[in-house]
């Protein structure tokens, strides 16, 4: 019991005592568990059924990859998610930065805002998003007095942005405000001292200094995009289907379990490899800003 329950203070410098990790590195157990038991137990059994079923081999990566529809499907979904990532970005920056600027009062108030979504169900949201861009809904009637409508937003690609915008938008503010709200203010009259335009040190200075809540916000929103399934397919048209309704067709509708676990690796591999680029597109800056 003394063991487990020491309170000892760590050594000079804030570091730990030497073999602090090893004594608490149980508590990650559960954690572990959870991860093996909820994700990589099905991703290694979808693995398995990719070259196992109908028949073993690589059959279901030869369908795909020489499938016009499903590479479509694939490229439609990495565009959705990019062009999502890239709406959520230009809505959320500004939005965010606000909130570095207003009053506490003022900063509490959009926090609910930006926090309310998660208090609301994902099905709610999209079905309202459902009535709002139909033919004849409250969308529609807004363009059409100020003579832009009315468009067909529903059963379109751009319906199934806008709500995929909304759901995501959090995951994009969030990233942002905590990385502007840590940014010191003083660089802009630093800047501005030196005879830089308001505008051009924001630019210059809070831009650059915002760049990691950008990428953090970015990743989280285009991988989180990339696996949608009930958005799109309450917004959009089957026409327009993306990976995730291509999946749950394959194995709900034709029971190909094989086909839908080779199309669920081949979207999780470009993941991967989208995730690599970012990563060292990331370090390459990094080091050019540390040498400068």
């Amino acid at each position: 019991m003394t063991a487990l329950i020491d309170f000892a203070p760590p050594a000079a410098g804030g570091r730990p005592r030497k073999g602090s990790g090893g004594r608490w590195g149980w508590l990650l157990l559960p954690a572990v568990v959870l991860l093996a038991v909820l994700f990589l137990v099905p991703l290694g059994l979808m693995t398995w059924r990719s070259v196992t079923e109908p028949t073993p081999g690589a059959g279901n990566y030869s369908w795909f990859f020489t499938n016009d529809v499903a590479l479509a499907t694939l490229v439609r979904t990495l565009t959705v998610g990019a062009v999502v990532t890239l709406v959520t970005l230009l809505l959320s920056y500004p939005y965010a930065y606000l909130m570095t600027v207003v009053g506490v009062r003022a900063r509490i108030g959009l926090t609910l805002l930006v926090l309310l979504p998660f208090w609301t169900s994902l099905m709610v949201r999209t079905f309202a998003w459902v009535v709002l861009l139909q033919d004849n809904g409250v969308v529609n009637q807004l363009l059409g007095t100020v003579g832009l409508g009315p468009l067909q937003l529903i059963r379109t690609p751009a319906g199934v942005v806008i709500g995929m915008t909304q759901v995501l938008m959090p995951f994009m503010v969030l990233p942002l405000y905590a990385v502007m709200s840590g940014i010191d203010r003083r660089l802009f009259q630093a800047a501005q001292g030196m005879g830089a335009r308001p505008a051009t040190a924001f630019l210059r200075v809070f831009v650059p200094l915002s760049l990691p809540g950008v990428g953090a916000g970015a990743l989280t929103v285009f991988i989180t995009s990339l696996g949608f399934y009930v958005t799109p397919a309450l917004l959009g048209s089957p026409d327009q289907a993306l990976m995730s309704q291509q999946v749950f067709t394959q194995v709900n509708g034709l029971l190909a379990w094989g086909r839908g676990g080779a199309m669920g690796v081949v979207l999780l591999a470009v993941t991967l490899v989208l995730l690599g680029l970012v990563g060292a597109v990331l370090r390459v800056t990094r080091a050019r800003g540390g040498a400068r």
